[in-house]
């Protein structure tokens, strides 16, 4: 249901994304994390974009598509699904740019995140028990109002903008073994392994999902032919996807090296471990980068490794209960 043709973007597009997006975004930090170091018996490195506006590294693409978009397309509005961070991200654009924006969200949606979009003037509807249910009626929404969509995914704006974090890594550090992406729709590691294509070609890009819902890592491991749907009973709600695109799986299957699955403990472990190392707040999906290091120990020893911390968003109770394990 895009309006956009799906073509894939270029480094060009994502140095013309971040020429667009400067002025509503942070250059955030990429820092070495002695304690990861020591652990892994690797030179560790964290992309902080856990301290990006918002709280994720999301908004990067939502200003790079809303900001491009015809007066027309805003007078209609905007309406996108998401468990919270995409959400935030096209909420905290339409409102740069004088748009309305209705967010489907699952019921139950992080709390955090639901009243960062209210705050920032979405319409917020929670409908269904799942991400892929709360999509469908947000595509239900877009024609019967005829407002714009805005597919998590299918995109190619939101990828070039997503891609500028991996940008910055490769300006502010060389000689890059691996850099390891959480995996939700999968924008953010089809943008890294555009820029890193191009960039640092001998880098390796590891994609990483939870075992609990494993629809991209599956679709990707076919190596062709249409994305499987899978199991989702992941509580890491920034990779809490059952379906996977084919627009997103084509550039994985054809630029992504590796694509890892980690455990539920490992995820509930690695925030532990993130807090502690890096002093600050990791979410589940952006904890997930360390926990698939863990289970790479063998390859990534003696190498330099960035690690996605993707964001932030963590829930009060969700920290507690995390902490309490």
């Amino acid at each position: 249901m895009s309006d956009h043709p799906l073509n894939e973007p270029t480094i060009q597009d994502v140095y013309d994304a971040r020429r667009v997006i400067a002025g509503h975004v942070h250059r955030t930090p990429l820092r070495r994390v002695p304690g990861l170091c020591d652990m892994l018996e690797a030179d560790v490195w964290v992309k902080h974009e856990n301290m990006q506006m918002l709280g994720a590294f999301k908004v990067r693409g939502g200003i790079n598509l809303v900001s491009r978009t015809s007066d027309e397309e805003r007078s209609r509005g905007f309406v996108t699904a998401s468990t919270g961070n995409h959400g935030q991200s096209i909420a905290f654009a339409a409102q740069q740019f004088g748009a309305n924006c209705t967010i489907v969200v699952p019921v139950g949606a992080n709390p955090v995140k639901m009243a960062s979009m209210r705050s920032l003037g979405a319409n917020v509807v929670e409908h269904g028990p799942t991400f892929d249910e709360a999509r469908l009626h947000s595509e239900s929404l877009a024609r019967e109002e005829g407002m714009r969509y805005v597919h998590p995914a299918n995109e190619p704006l939101l990828v070039a903008g997503v891609g500028t974090y991996t940008l910055e890594v490769h300006e502010d550090l060389g000689d890059i073994d691996y850099i390891i992406v959480p995996v939700g729709a999968g924008s953010g590691a089809c943008g890294a392994s555009i820029v890193t294509r191009i960039l640092s070609p001998e880098t390796k890009i590891v994609g990483v999902q939870s075992e609990a819902a494993p629809s991209v890592q599956l679709s990707w491991k076919k190596m062709e032919g249409p994305t499987v749907d899978a199991k989702m009973e992941t509580v890491a709600e920034g990779i809490a996807t059952g379906s996977s695109y084919d627009y997103p799986v084509g550039m994985l299957r054809k630029y992504l090296h590796d694509f890892v699955l980690v455990s539920e403990d490992a995820i509930l472990q690695a925030i532990v471990t993130m807090i502690a190392t890096t002093r600050t707040l990791v979410e589940h999906a952006g904890a997930t980068p360390l926990a698939a290091a863990e289970s790479m120990r063998e390859k990534i020893r003696g190498k330099r490794v960035v690690l996605i911390a993707s964001g932030a968003n963590l829930t009060v109770e969700q920290l507690k209960t995390t902490l309490a394990r």
